[in-house]
């Protein structure tokens, strides 16, 4: 189909090429209140205070360089790290914590 010059189609510009549009995410997360992260604070916190050694709570919120840190110290105090996240994870508990863009973890 031959489209005259000044008419534009659905996604093309009057001279014919193609534009593309860019890819966004939504504003909000299906079945969460907008500005809740999708994580959750309990098992966060508990995979702190069971795994804290590794790092897996944080892991599991997104903060990966905190987590490396956390597995660090554990290796150089060979496990006496681990005090960090047990620490960490009981804080997650009491306080709530955020993940890593920023937004509180949901109850």
């Amino acid at each position: 189909m031959i489209v005259p010059p000044g008419v534009s189609r659905r996604g093309q510009e009057a001279s014919g090429s193609l534009v593309c549009r860019p890819m966004t995410t939504p504003p909000y997360q299906p079945g969460y209140p907008a500005g809740v992260s999708d994580k959750s604070k309990i098992v966060a916190g508990i995979l702190g205070i069971l795994l804290g050694t590794f790092g897996a709570g944080r892991f599991y919120t997104g903060h990966t360089k905190i987590a490396v840190l956390q597995l660090v110290v554990s290796l150089v105090t060979c496990g006496a790290g681990g005090l960090w996240g047990l620490i960490d994870g009981i804080l997650i508990l009491v306080n709530g914590g955020t993940d890593a863009q920023g937004r509180p973890l949901r109850d």
